[in-house]
């Protein structure tokens, strides 16, 4: 297995099977730190460097969070018009990020444009996480609902996966890429419009996923351990920013997970997760039921990023 130590995190097409494992070895490990609202001392010599030319609440916060946790420090930007990288310079992704690295040990990037991450990793000296890069991939939400799943199943192996959504999405490409390696179904359910693109299904199929498409979420909630969902209602994700104008419509009751649908439709034993923000694809009041997991997905969040930022800095082996 290769050492993650100095390395780019950037996709999960790539992944080592045992890779998987290493990682949710060493979250586990330091899942207690954030269990029990703990600082400790692992990284306290380094410094990340979050670069979002894309709004985040989750992804952003949850990075930051992990380097306190871990005792380092943070500096960088959330916002890139108020750098020279979004003002009228427009500064390339190159000279914006051969500066960065003197300023850190690690830079977290989200951008609109796809591969705009790859593209920092090839001038940095430093390792690159992808925080999200347009409709390309979410390396790090993936890792995070894969080891949710192991947390609450004890195993990924077996499960059958229901994926609700926009499949444009970068989640949802980073979740084919990764049960490529897992012994797993997923059934995947979205507008026709919002369906995988033949390429990407041709490209999975050579991976080895063992895929099926549907047209209703119910046709395929029954057989789901594991109901994943993004929203359908969907800003353009090739934009720096993207603001709300007007009435953008609600979810078509074929890609709603309600709590009736639930109680009269899925496993009693299947877990659902949404990486959030969401619309209306998942009312209220699904929440307090024993199917939500999205609370624990948003702790366990901390924690990855926690396993990612010590492996990259050599902290764990």
């Amino acid at each position: 297995m290769r050492s993650f130590m100095g390395r780019d995190i950037l996709s999960l097409k790539d992944f080592e099977r045992g890779e998987y494992f290493r990682i949710f070895e060493v979250a586990k490990e330091l899942e207690p730190i954030a269990r029990n609202r703990r600082n400790v001392d692992l990284l306290k010599d380094k410094t990340l460097v979050v670069a979002f030319y894309q709004p985040s609440t989750r992804t952003r916060l949850a990075h930051e969070a992990a380097m306190h946790r871990l005792g380092g420090h943070v500096t960088g930007f959330a916002d890139a018009k108020m750098t020279r990288a979004g003002d009228w310079y427009q500064e390339s992704i190159k000279d914006t990020v051969k500066m960065l690295e003197y300023y850190g040990d690690v830079i977290v990037m989200r951008h609109f444009m796809q591969g705009a991450p790859a593209e920092a990793a090839k001038w940095a000296t430093i390792p690159v996480i992808n925080g999200g890069d347009g409709w390309g991939e979410h390396p790090t939400q993936i890792l995070t609902d894969l080891y949710t799943v192991m947390r609450e199943k004890g195993h990924i192996d077996g499960l059958k996966w229901l994926a609700v959504g926009d499949m444009r999405m970068r989640t949802m490409h980073s979740l084919a890429y990764a049960l490529t390696k897992f012994d797993s179904e997923v059934t995947f359910v979205s507008p026709p419009n919002m369906s995988l693109t033949d390429e990407f299904k041709a490209e999975i199929t050579e991976m080895g996923l063992n895929f099926k498409e549907a047209e209703h979420v119910e046709q395929a909630i029954g057989d789901a351990d594991v109901i994943l969902v993004e929203p359908v209602v969907q800003p353009d994700y090739t934009k720096a920013r993207d603001e709300r104008k007007g009435d953008v419509g609600g979810t078509p009751a074929n890609y709603k997970i309600t709590k009736e649908l639930l109680q009269t439709k899925a496993k009693h034993d299947a877990i659902l997760l949404h990486s959030f923000p969401r619309m209306d694809e998942i009312p209220t009041d699904v929440d307090s039921t024993h199917w939500a997991r999205y609370w624990e997905e948003a702790f366990n969040g901390v924690v990855m990023r926690m396993a990612l930022l010590a492996l990259v800095l050599g902290a764990m082996e």
